[in-house]
């Protein structure tokens, strides 16, 4: 059976001229060693910092159109880390972060809005240990010279809704239900602010 002469694939009508609302935001690259994800708990009252030493994002996102965007972030949740030695080999267990069986954390965004000044709101699914969450998180992006831009925010979840400190770690006098995680995010090829 022959085509209509007016079939043209889609692909194409994404190349031709002044369909630029049919492209994709540009592609950008995390700069890892730019980059940081830090977890702040209280222990026993006492704010304890840590870090994930390994992540990854596909960011595709154009600033001045947030709208069109996707952020989506993997973190290694075997690389969770206070830089104590003894808290560290816990980390991974089973009761904490299960990377056995959970390996990654993610967040995957599914709204993005410009709140003007070069800040946005990031709507999306944080999952960890298998348990997915929506979540909205404020994030400035500021020029950072080159083709490179800053990503940062912070937000707040309740560990126990992931079951993070399983068992005998659910006391809260021990360990706050409260975690705060704040983010520097290092980003190549972003696109004009």
């Amino acid at each position: 059976m022959k085509r209509p002469y007016f079939f043209v694939p889609l692909a194409l009508l994404a190349l031709a001229p002044g369909m630029a609302a049919f492209a994709e935001p540009p592609a950008a690259k995390l700069v890892a060693d730019k980059s940081q994800i830090v977890f702040v708990s209280k222990q026993m009252g006492v704010p304890v910092e840590g870090t994930f030493k390994k992540f990854d994002a596909q960011v595709a996102f154009d600033p001045k159109k947030p709208e069109g965007g996707s952020v989506a972030l993997r973190i290694d949740t075997a690389s969770a880390g206070f830089g104590i030695p003894m808290s560290d080999a816990e980390l991974p267990k089973a009761p904490w972060f299960d990377a056995a069986h959970f390996p990654q954390a993610t967040f995957q965004s599914s709204a993005i809005k410009a709140l003007g000044d070069g800040k946005f709101e990031m709507t999306g699914k944080l999952t960890i240990k298998g348990t997915a969450k929506t979540v909205t998180v404020p994030v400035g992006i500021a020029p950072a010279g080159g083709n490179q831009a800053v990503a940062t925010g912070s937000f707040t979840i309740q560990r126990l809704d992931y079951k993070v400190g399983d068992g005998e770690w659910t006391d809260t006098s021990m360990v706050a239900n409260e975690v705060q995680v704040r983010f520097k995010l290092t980003i190549a090829g972003l696109g004009p602010l």
